[in-house]
């Protein structure tokens, strides 16, 4: 019994220290900032593969954003915003970490 529940300890540990949790966004979440960014920093604290980015804008429809440049396992993103003007921007990404389990999260800025 012993024995199973150190296994299971070191099984959980192993998976908790796997993971790759964003460590810095730029804007800040809940930034009020005066321009649109022309691009939205990710940083993680690991190695991650994002597969998918959306940014919703006030009434617009969300809108995919361009992962184009960006392969393999990395903990640093750097993603091109399109300006919608002024309001509230929310991001929300996915992405794989190294030990294959799924990712996900999400920020928002407020261009005044």
């Amino acid at each position: 019994m012993k024995i199973l529940m150190v296994g299971a300890a070191m099984l959980w540990a192993t998976g908790v220290v796997a993971h790759s949790p964003l460590s810095g966004i730029t804007p800040a979440h809940e930034a009020i900032i005066a321009e649109v960014p022309t691009e939205v920093l990710l940083e993680f604290k690991g190695d991650i593969r994002l597969t998918r980015v959306t940014m919703t804008h006030k009434d617009h429809p969300s809108v995919d954003m361009d992962l184009t440049g960006h392969s393999g396992f990395i903990s640093s993103y750097a993603i091109p915003v399109q300006p919608m003007g002024t309001g509230e921007y929310v991001i929300e990404w996915r992405g794989l970490g190294t030990d294959g389990h799924a990712l996900t999260g999400s920020f928002h800025f407020t261009v005044e």
